[in-house]
């Protein structure tokens, strides 16, 4: 058992139209309800001047940002790096992958050099990159093998596979094993609910095992909550209560 908390941070894609509407506002309730720090998907147009304001303000941190697979490209990554690096943010983790990056074995192969790539790019900055899980990953491609895992195996140890309790599952998947089959690499972890619009607690990810997980080979230094289906809670009620469940989960286990 981890000697102090994980700190929790929030996806701000869970809120994607309060940032649209008011990003520097939403982070300021973001901070208000307890969170610790907070993943970017975008900046909304603003500067990051007026975001790391906000963040200071808050007392937020942002280690990390979902930061689209075309601003990490060659012609590309280096802006993109700037822009985070300003704001404090230090592991830029691919959110998804276009179609023809993924199509069949060949293209992943291409897909995962170029993450590697990267990270060797990123790694003088005292950057790095990732990548995060989604459904399709963990369905078997013909030949049996898992997109998730060939990423995994054609990428340095210093690139974060950040796992998603609830798309694994929703493959089918297993909500614990692959922290454990990548040990070590899981220093961002998606805690997310499986199925509709609960909360994390409510559903049947099996949180004991994968804080046990995150806490012990996974590494974990930062649980990031994502919650996109409400249901009858507006999205901030959403992801309050998310992390009153996450905490309590976390709190059972060091009682």
């Amino acid at each position: 058992m981890a000697d102090m908390p994980i700190p929790i941070a929030l996806q701000l894609y869970s809120l994607r139209e309060d940032c649209a509407r008011d990003l520097l506002g939403t982070i300021r309730a973001v901070g208000e309800m307890g969170y610790d720090g907070v993943e970017f998907a975008g900046l909304h147009g603003h500067t990051t001047d007026e975001v790391k304001a906000a963040l200071d303000e808050a007392g937020l941190p942002a280690p990390s940002c979902h930061a689209p697979w075309a601003s990490l490209q060659k012609d590309t990554w280096e802006a993109t790096a700037a822009q985070y690096r300003e704001l404090g943010c230090h592991w830029l983790i691919v959110p998804g992958l276009p179609p023809d990056s993924r199509a069949d074995l060949d293209a992943v192969k291409r897909t995962a050099d170029h993450m590697t790539w990267l990270a060797e790019s990123l790694r003088p900055l005292g950057m790095r990159t990732g990548y995060h899980c989604h459904e399709g990953d963990m369905r078997p491609l013909p030949d049996g093998s898992l997109i998730w895992d060939m990423i995994a195996e054609r990428t340095p140890a210093d690139f974060i596979m950040q796992f998603d309790t609830s798309n694994a599952m929703d493959a089918g998947a297993d909500a614990v094993a692959p922290l454990l089959k990548w040990a070590g690499r899981g220093q961002s972890v998606h805690a997310k609910e499986h199925r509709g619009p609960l909360v994390i607690g409510e559903g049947a990810v099996p949180w004991g095992a994968v804080l046990e997980a995150c806490e012990g080979p996974a590494a974990t230094e930062w649980l990031v909550v994502e919650h996109e289906i409400y249901g009858d809670k507006t999205p901030l009620e959403s992801v309050r209560d998310c992390l009153t469940g996450l905490k309590n989960l976390m709190a059972q286990r060091s009682g």
